[in-house]
């Protein structure tokens, strides 16, 4: 028994409303799927990121006997800072080390830097000028472990009259303990 709406259609209208009706069917499918493989691919990127910080954390656990020497090591070793004039000691530490390898030393200037929970910074900023090598032997014996000091900003260049010269421009941080180390 049909509706009698669905009776007093002519074929062709009824044809119509068939083709509708499959249409929205079809979109409603449609839209349902896309929900569900988004869904499901939503799960699996979360999947795969939570199998990645598990690994993470199981390598932190299999290393932590390193990390916790490293973490000693930094509160034996790392300096303290005393006041804002270590900027100036940095900045006669990086003039000293420059002259050993006949560097150049030009615009000179100090500042402090960012304080985080980790480290705090004073930093200089200088320009050189210089042939390569001098430069290479510079930059390796300011930047020991032991002393802290980290180029936060390197720029380097031929110089534009004397091809065989270098041009720097370093913004270099010495990094002391935090104000409040945890213990």
């Amino acid at each position: 028994m049909m509706p009698a709406w669905y009776q007093r259609m002519n074929p062709r209208e009824r044809l119509l409303s068939l083709i509708v009706a499959g249409t929205v069917f079809v979109l409603l499918n449609l839209w349902i799927l896309s929900w569900i493989f988004g869904a499901l691919g939503g799960a699996g990127r979360e999947l795969a990121a939570r199998k990645a910080t598990l690994a993470e954390q199981a390598l932190y656990i299999k290393e932590r006997d390193t990390w916790m020497k490293r973490d000693e090591w930094l509160r034996q070793h790392q300096p303290v800072l005393k006041n804002p004039a270590e900027a100036s000691a940095l900045l006669d530490q990086l003039r000293e080390v420059a002259g050993k390898y006949n560097i150049l030393v030009e615009n000179p200037a100090i500042g402090s830097g960012e304080t985080t929970p980790y480290h705090q910074t004073v930093f200089a900023s200088i320009e050189t000028k210089s042939p390569w090598p001098p430069l290479v032997h510079f930059l390796y014996d300011v930047q020991r472990p032991d002393a802290f000091i980290v180029f936060e900003n390197v720029n380097l260049a031929i110089d534009g009259s004397d091809p065989t010269m270098m041009r720097g421009k370093f913004k270099i941080a010495r990094w002391f303990a935090p104000m409040q180390q945890k213990k």
